[in-house]
């Protein structure tokens, strides 16, 4: 049964949220979370120097969390649902304090890669903040703050290069990891200030058997996806993990359909709005990690190749930044639009600009601004999609399974990152040149990758397409249609 509470307190109470400080502080929460997932990047080409072992096993330092995050992001969602978003966000935020604390104090491969993992636990900030939003804001705010949110992801990410860089240039690698503990701190002290505990809550029982089910089943996608590359992909290990991974979903999935208090209500989740997002998601992470694999080589690569840039790792980032800063700018803008055409429309025309970005990236990479431009175009659009993709959610579940339908949006992006990093690295291992007696990517394998991204944001468009066509989403409830109204509610499902 749900203990679902009416909408936010009155704004005449004074008890009631302020809600500038709880999107503020959410927002920044998202953007530490981001910031953490880029934090590495600058040093993961020494780090088989600085923690004395082979480069094969150093890459678990990124590997790991990955995984963690996509196990723990689903759960987190539920459990938050069941027990509290604020809850498991507090949770959440230590999670990543600890495991940057971790990585800070470690000087061998062992401490680090459980410190990533740990920071990887932390992943399910985003969709608990989306959710606390939907329980506590005001209608008429909830738009342009699950917008906000949702772009933090891709702030974070931008702006998290060249601050690496610029840590890693000037000071002892451990600091990255500190700064990171100390802004999880940060973070931390908001959340217990300004933000609200939800009294939305699903309650019921944990689904021990669902969690194992779908964290097994995941890591040996996952796993399979992120290195196939190094193992072989006709090899007996990452063949062996796509089979394990299809045969453990599917048996998860029969035993989820089955069960009272599943972890993942799967009737929801194949409900058509919900369905057709998560898949435009996994096409949208696609092309949205295209741009991340691109744009540094090229600004990196030496000039002598004929198409590099010859820049540093911190000029490749500064150029990245500004596509962040446009993802936050056009946050508002996309809750416009979906105010006045629905986030189906919003959506379809972010997939459009991500596109269009990509396609002026192939006629123009051989100027420093022209990658600037591009990735402002690319990152308009991102900010036009990740505004969308949560009120659509929202507007098709249930108030008390809004945390798990979101983590499970998020897993579906992570799931469209992984896919492009593995067929981007076969593409440019494959095109290649010689320069120096060193094989480097060739311009033409960076050209495959843009317009494999540029095919993936098409793909998104034509998948949204299928979405139902509804009124704008403008409330924290579910906009009622006759298609909505001819599928069983949440209230029916055994898990209400």
């Amino acid at each position: 049964m749900s203990d679902a509470l009416p909408g936010p307190a009155n704004a005449a109470d004074p008890a009631a949220p302020r809600p500038g400080a709880v999107v503020a502080v959410l927002a920044f929460a998202g953007i530490v979370v981001s910031l953490m997932q880029t934090l590495v990047i600058p040093i993961v080409p020494e780090l088989p120097k600085l923690l004395d072992a082979p480069a094969s096993d150093t890459a678990w330092a990124v590997t790991a969390t990955l995984l963690a995050a996509a196990v723990a992001t689903p759960v987190v969602g539920r459990l938050g649902d069941m027990f509290g978003k604020r809850r498991m966000l507090l949770v959440s935020v230590v999670l990543l304090v600890t495991g940057s604390i971790l990585c800070a104090l470690s000087d061998s491969l062992v401490p680090m890669i459980v410190g990533r993992a740990v920071q990887g636990l932390a992943s399910a900030v985003v969709p608990l903040g989306i959710s606390i939003m939907r329980d506590e804001l005001p209608t008429e705010r909830l738009a342009g703050a699950t917008a906000l949110m949702s772009a933090s992801l891709g702030v974070g990410g931008a702006l998290g290069l060249p601050t690496a860089a610029l840590i890693a240039d000037h000071f002892d690698w451990h600091v990255l990891f500190w700064s990171s503990a100390g802004m999880g701190a940060v973070a931390l002290v908001l959340v217990l200030l300004f933000v609200p505990e939800s009294k939305v809550r699903s309650g019921g029982r944990f689904d021990v058997v669902g969690g194992l089910g779908m964290a097994a089943g995941l890591v040996s996608l996952l796993l399979a996806i992120s290195k196939g590359a190094d193992w072989g992909w006709t090899s007996a290990t990452t063949l062996g993990l796509f089979a394990a991974a299809v045969v453990v979903l599917l048996a998860w999935g029969f035993f989820e359909l089955r069960t009272t208090e599943p972890l993942v209500d799967l009737r929801t989740t194949a409900r058509r709005q919900v369905l057709v997002t998560n898949l435009a998601s996994i096409a949208i992470g696609f092309s949205m990690f295209a741009m991340s694999l691109v744009l540094p080589q090229l600004l990196q690569l030496p000039t002598q190749t004929g198409f590099g840039l010859g820049k540093s790792l911190l000029t490749a980032g500064l150029v990245m930044a500004p596509s962040g800063l446009v993802m936050m700018a056009f946050a508002p803008v996309s809750a416009a639009v979906s105010k006045a055409k629905g986030p189906k429309v919003t959506l379809m025309i972010g997939a459009l600009i991500v596109a269009a970005g990509y396609g002026l990236n192939i006629v123009a990479m051989s100027q420093v601004w022209h990658l600037v431009l591009v990735s402002c175009v690319i990152g308009a659009g991102i900010g036009f999609t990740y505004g969308a993709m949560p009120a659509l959610i929202m507007g098709a579940v249930d108030p008390t399974e809004t945390a798990a339908a979101n983590s499970l949006n998020t897993l579906m992006r992570s799931i469209g990152t992984s896919c492009a990093s593995a067929i981007a690295g076969v593409i440019l291992s494959q095109m290649t040149i010689s320069l120096g007696g060193y094989a480097l990517p060739s311009e033409n394998g960076f050209k495959s990758v843009m317009a494999l991204g540029a095919g993936a944001a098409l793909l998104a468009f034509a998948v949204a397409s299928f979405i139902p066509r509804r009124r704008p989403v403008t409330g924290t409830a579910p906009v009622p249609t006759a298609e909505s109204s001819a599928e069983p509610s949440s209230d029916a499902s055994p898990v209400s």
